[in-house]
């Protein structure tokens, strides 16, 4: 699959995914206007996916990112931070932060190209890639998902080698 085409489907655990309701997501933002008012206070970070359509959908911070996705796969998931202007003056909203940071759905780096693609789409200026991105792995002997950190490809729970390439979801 085309690492721009990816869909992450949610491969957390069941309680989050239990919250979603029908017709439900987080709110839709294809422009500007679309982030007044943002639902976290001047400064916190939301939650947000990028849709299968690459729609961007944000939410309070807290939310489950399943929940903000209406229970579908994503192209991206994760924490955004907006600034309006200089210092929160009036003018045009900028990123000032983004991550991948979703345990839910685990989402490839890869995944800043759809984050991107649709910040563009919406007219919202954006850095150049991730300001935090997060490196996931599931370990192939344990099954279980882990955060890598500082490049230290080994199981936090089993002590085993990780796999250098993304493999959470699709069938792992």
């Amino acid at each position: 699959m085309d690492a721009a085409q990816a869909l992450f489907p949610y491969v957390g655990p069941p309680g989050p995914a239990a919250l979603v309701r029908p017709g439900v997501r987080g709110r839709a933002v294809r422009g500007p206007g679309d982030l007044e008012p943002l639902p976290a206070d001047p400064g916190e970070p939301c939650t947000y996916v990028v849709d299968r359509e690459g729609v961007l959908r944000i939410a309070p911070r807290r939310s489950e990112h399943v929940v903000c996705a209406g229970g579908e796969p994503v192209r991206a998931a994760g924490e955004m931070g907006f600034l309006r202007g200089l210092r929160g003056a009036a003018g045009p909203w900028t990123v000032d932060a983004v991550s991948n940071l979703s345990t839910g759905y685990c989402p490839d780096l890869t995944a800043w190209r759809a984050v991107a693609a649709a910040l563009d789409r919406a007219g919202i200026h954006r850095p150049e890639g991730f300001t935090h991105a997060v490196v996931f792995r599931r370990c192939e002997s344990c099954r279980a998902c882990n955060v890598v950190r500082e490049d230290w490809y080994v199981c936090a729970l089993c002590d085993a080698d990780l796999p250098a390439r993304w493999n959470i979801g699709h069938g792992s």
